[in-house]
C-alpha cells in the first residue's frame, strides 16, 4: 500500500541538486550487546559553495517522542 508521502518536483532552473546517504550506527551497552540501532539522513554538503549554491544553512533536527506522535496520528 502505498502513502503518497513524498511527490516529485521539477528541479528549478539553475539549480543544483545535491545527494543524500543514510548513516547506520549500531549503539552497544556495556557488555558489547546491541542496545538500538540508529539511523539518520545526511546531506552530501560538500557539493556546495558558499554564496553560489546557498546563503544560509538549516538543519532540521526532529525529537523522537515528536516523530512517534505523528506516527501514531496517521494510523
Amino acid at each position: 500500500m502505498r502513502q503518497k508521502l513524498f511527490s516529485i518536483v521539477p528541479k528549478p532552473i539553475g539549480c543544483k541538486v545535491i545527494g543524500c546517504k543514510w548513516v547506520f550506527k549500531t549503539k552497544l551497552d556495556a557488555e558489547g550487546q546491541i542496545e538500538r540501532y540508529k539511523a539518520r539522513l545526511v546531506a552530501q554538503e560538500f557539493l556546495q559553495i558558499s554564496g553560489v549554491d546557498f546563503n544560509e544553512t538549516f538543519v532540521l533536527v526532529t525529537r523522537y517522542q515528536t516523530l512517534q506522535t505523528l506516527l501514531a496520528l496517521v494510523n
